[in-house]
């Protein structure tokens, strides 16, 4: 796949590990960066984390007058043959808007028709980067409920005027904000398949704690599968390898997809793009 200088360069990448429910407990966590030229591969050089406790938090981080590129760990689509089987519009902007104005009883109902009437197995729909990212169906309403999560911050997302290459919104350009969906899970199981976090105090083990020091460590010296590596100072290690819920991690991760994504053409997005669907940076086209 071919490679590009991006536009840029030097300038601002943001991981953004998404919530749809913000609070001080859990806020949506925010790693942001810059994007360093390197030889043979670039960096991410991590500047700053940020917590933000509140929706509204998440709608001005979202207006912030400066350019940047960033990787958010939420669906921004649904699959295509649930939307035209609901007869749901088919135009993605027009779509998002349709969906985060859906109550959310109206949508779980929805879902579970769906399911209900597929056999065990096969009851959910799946966009075409779901699997080969290994991430779950963005129809999900619990355990994760990732469609909650679209619901919440996509149409925000749309609103605030970001750019959207994965669905054709907006133009490329220095002086742009630049969104990309991510999935931290993708990366975090090419270093370690096992579990490496948990919201649950009782399950932050050591053994998770070593799980992320491994993934962290990958990361750094670029073994993750990534055209990017991480350069971080040691406070921030110690602040990742220490946050047992794994959001703080989980948020770098997203800024280093969103870093790959940003060395190669059209951020390496497959040329036979379903627009509606989108597409997780980082993720090989299939």
């Amino acid at each position: 796949m071919s490679r590009r200088r991006p536009v840029f360069d030097g300038g601002l990448i943001l991981g953004v590990d998404f919530t749809s429910a913000p609070s001080k407990k859990k806020p949506i966590t925010v790693a942001v960066g810059r994007w360093i030229s390197g030889d043979p591969v670039p960096a991410f050089r991590l500047e700053e984390i940020r917590g933000l406790v509140s929706l509204r938090d998440y709608e001005t981080f979202l207006r912030e007058d400066r350019p940047w590129l960033g990787g958010f760990d939420l669906p921004f689509g649904q699959p295509r043959s649930l939307i035209e089987h609901e007869g749901w519009p088919t135009h993605w902007p027009e779509f998002v808007e349709f969906y985060c104005s859906q109550p959310r009883s109206s949508l779980r109902d929805t879902f579970r028709r769906w399911c209900d009437a597929r056999p065990v197995g096969d009851k959910f729909a799946w966009r075409k980067a779901d699997k080969p990212a290994g991430s779950s169906p963005a129809m999900r309403w619990t355990n994760p409920p990732v469609a909650w999560m679209m619901h919440a911050g996509i149409g925000r997302m749309l609103e605030a005027g970001l750019v959207f290459p994965a669905h054709g919104h907006g133009r490329v350009g220095p002086h742009d904000r630049i969104a990309l969906e991510a999935y931290p899970g993708f990366t975090a199981r090419k270093v370690c398949r096992k579990s490496y976090k948990s919201d649950s105090s009782s399950q932050q083990t050591s053994e998770r704690a070593a799980n992320r020091h491994a993934i962290l460590l990958a990361l750094v010296s670029g073994t993750a599968g990534l055209d990017i590596v991480l350069e971080i100072e040691p406070a921030w290690t110690g602040r990742l390898l220490d946050d047992g819920s794994g959001d703080l991690l989980d948020a770098v991760i997203c800024g280093l997809q969103a870093g790959h994504a940003a060395a190669l053409e059209n951020f390496g997005l497959p040329y036979n793009l379903d627009p509606l669907e989108g597409w997780i940076a980082a993720v090989p086209p299939g």
